[in-house]
């Protein structure tokens, strides 16, 4: 079993940037693929980007491309989610996510963490 524990979350004027980190408890951190999802007040949970468990394959929302970059340090048991040029759409809770194969769907992640928030002004 996986424990995560998100920090980073905050207020942070448009264009701007954040650095998430997801701290994994457990011994076999390494074995997971992992992700980050986000939810908007009254909006289903969506995914944001996902990191294999060797940190070799990455994969995003096409709504975060070239913004964000997740990243993972296995000796550390933890991962990250650098966002740059946030604007007020990408103000959300945030949780990372642990799971057997990297994807984008929910469904494959069996672990979670509680969020962290993320507020983007104008």
């Amino acid at each position: 079993q996986v424990q995560l524990v998100e920090s980073g979350g905050g207020f942070v004027q448009a264009g701007g940037s954040l650095r998430l980190a997801c701290a994994a408890s457990g011994r076999t951190f390494s074995r997971y693929a992992m992700g980050w999802f986000r939810q908007a007040p009254e909006k289903e949970r969506e995914f944001v980007a996902a990191l294999s468990s060797s940190g070799g394959g990455t994969y995003y929302a096409e709504s975060v491309k070239g913004r964000f970059t997740i990243s993972r340090d296995n000796a550390k048991n933890t991962v990250y989610l650098q966002m740059n040029s946030l604007n007020p759409e990408d103000t959300a809770v945030y949780y990372c996510a642990a799971g057997t194969i990297r994807s984008g769907s929910a469904r494959n992640y069996a672990y979670w963490g509680q969020g962290t928030q993320v507020t983007v002004s104008s």
